[in-house]
C-alpha cells in the first residue's frame, strides 16, 4: 500500500518498473481519507452479529493485516519505529456502539454472508467510509488474549450449531386426530 499526495506522481509510479502489478491483476486506488486520531476500526461479525470491533492503530501506515502471519516486525516501520506496549497496535474496543453496525448486519444477511471483518474510518467531520469487507476474516491473537475474546473459538461455536441444526433438524409433533 503506499500513499500519494497528487495524480502526477501517482501516474508516475504508475508508469515506473516500480509498480507492482497485484497477483489478479487488478490495481485498487482510495481516496485518502485523514482521520483526526490515527485509527481505523474493524468490526467482527459471526453468525451475522457483532462479535466485537478492533481499533487499529495507523501510526505506522495501513498494513494493517491483524493475523499473526502479517507480522512484519521493523520491515515495513519508518525508522524502526514501533507503537509502545502501552498502546498496542491491534485493540479489542468493549462495549462498541456505532451507527453502521446494524448497517452491517443489514447489508450481511441481504447477501447471505455470515462471518466477515469490516473496516471503516471516520473523518474529521465525522463522516464513516467503509472501505474493506472480508470474508475470509482474520483475528489478531494478542488482542484477543487481552480482551478474553476470541474469533475463532466463537467461529467454531458457531459452525456447531450450524451442523447441529442440519443434522437434528427440530422436530414437528403431530397433533392428535
Amino acid at each position: 500500500m503506499r500513499l500519494f499526495h497528487d495524480v502526477a506522481t501517482l501516474a508516475s509510479y504508475a508508469a515506473s518498473s516500480a509498480f507492482e502489478d497485484s497477483v489478479d491483476g487488478v490495481t485498487l486506488v482510495q481516496e485518502y481519507i485523514r482521520a483526526p486520531e490515527p485509527f481505523i476500526t474493524r468490526v467482527e461479525f459471526i453468525g451475522g452479529k457483532l462479535l466485537y470491533a478492533v481499533r487499529v492503530d495507523t501510526t505506522l501506515g495501513f498494513e494493517i493485516c491483524p493475523a499473526d502471519v502479517c507480522e512484519i516486525g521493523d520491515a515495513m516501520c519508518p525508522v524502526g519505529e514501533r507503537p509502545s506496549p502501552e498502546a498496542p497496535r491491534f485493540q479489542v474496543v468493549d462495549d462498541f456502539r456505532h451507527p453502521n453496525v446494524e448497517r452491517y448486519q443489514r447489508f450481511l444477511a441481504a447477501n447471505g454472508i455470515e462471518i466477515a471483518g469490516i473496516e471503516f474510518i471516520v473523518d474529521g467531520a465525522g463522516e464513516a467510509y467503509t472501505y474493506d469487507v472480508n470474508t475470509n476474516t482474520n483475528y489478531n491473537s494478542a488482542a484477543e488474549a487481552r480482551a478474553g475474546r476470541y474469533g475463532m473459538r466463537a467461529i467454531a461455536s458457531f459452525l456447531g450449531r450450524e451442523l447441529k441444526a442440519l443434522y437434528n433438524p427440530p422436530l414437528s409433533i403431530a397433533k392428535p386426530r
